[in-house]
C-alpha cells in the first residue's frame, strides 16, 4: 500500500524484481494512479483494503500513509494477514506529547491545510519535512500534480489511533522499517515496535523512500515474507 503523491505502480517500482517469486498487488488509493479522485482518509482506505484485497491470505506491506492504512486493515482482518510490514509510518499520535514529533506533526498539518496555488511550493515545504531526497521536477508532471491535489486537504496521519493491542495479539509476524534520516520516524517506529512486539529494521540510503533502495530493502522484505510462509 503506497504513501502519498505516487500510486502503487510508481511507488513500488523497485520491488518488481520480487515478482519473479511473488505476486505483487499494488492497488491505487483514492486520488492516485487509476483510482478516482477522493479525499485521503486512512480509515476509509483501510476498509477498502480489507474488503477488496484481504478476501484471501496476503502479506501486507505499507509505506508512509499506506503503512497506517495497512495496520488498520490488518487489525480488521487478522486471519487473512500472513505478515505485516510497515515502512516509515507518520503516525505521530502514538507518541503524542513527544516534543520533537509534536512539532513535526504541527508543521505537516500546516502543509496539509494548503493552499495549493503552486505544486512546486507545496513540494518545497513537504519534501524536506517528509524526508524525500529528490529534486522537485520542473515542470511538475501530471502524476505529481495529482499527488499534490490529494496531499492538500487529506486527513492528517497524526490523527490515526493505531490498534497496537490488536496487532500485538494477532498471530501474524510484524516488521517496522525506517530509513534513519529523521528522528521523528525513528521515535514513532520504535513506539509501534514496542507496542506490538514487531521486529525492527533500518535500511539507509533513500530517506523516506526506503523501498527505492531496491536490493537492500528487497532482501530484508523477502527474508521476512519467507518467515511468514
Amino acid at each position: 500500500m503506497h504513501g502519498v503523491l505516487l500510486g502503487g505502480r510508481e511507488a513500488w517500482r523497485a520491488q518488481r524484481p520480487l515478482t519473479e517469486r511473488w505476486t505483487l498487488l499494488a492497488p491505487d488509493r483514492p486520488g492516485h494512479g487509476k483510482s478516482p479522485d477522493g479525499v485521503q482518509d486512512f480509515e476509509v482506505d483501510a476498509e477498502l483494503l480489507a474488503e477488496q484485497v484481504l478476501g484471501v491470505p496476503a502479506h501486507l506491506v505499507g509505506l508512509s500513509y499506506g503503512a497506517i492504512v495497512a495496520m488498520l486493515a490488518g487489525a480488521r482482518r487478522p486471519a487473512m494477514v500472513r505478515t505485516l510490514t510497515v515502512v516509515e509510518p507518520p503516525a505521530a499520535g502514538v507518541v503524542r506529547g513527544d516534543e520533537v514529533v509534536d512539532a513535526w506533526d504541527a508543521e505537516l498539518r500546516r502543509i496539509l491545510e494548503g493552499p495549493l496555488d503552486d505544486p512546486r511550493e507545496v513540494f518545497k515545504a513537504f519534501f524536506p519535512l517528509a524526508g524525500v531526497p529528490l529534486p522537485i521536477p520542473d515542470p511538475v508532471p501530471e502524476t505529481l500534480r495529482r499527488g499534490a491535489r490529494a496531499l492538500v486537504g487529506m486527513r492528517p496521519p497524526g490523527d490515526a489511533e493505531l490498534p497496537l493491542d490488536a496487532l500485538a495479539s494477532a498471530d501474524f509476524p510484524m516488521l517496522v522499517i525506517t530509513g534513519d534520516h529523521r528522528p521523528e520516524y525513528e521515535i514513532i517506529a520504535d513506539a509501534i515496535a514496542d507496542g506490538t512486539g514487531a521486529g525492527r529494521e533500518i535500511v539507509r540510503g533513500m530517506g523516506h523512500l526506503v523501498p527505492d533502495t531496491g536490493a537492500p530493502f528487497n532482501a530484508r522484505l523477502e527474508s521476512f515474507l519467507n518467515h511468514g510462509e
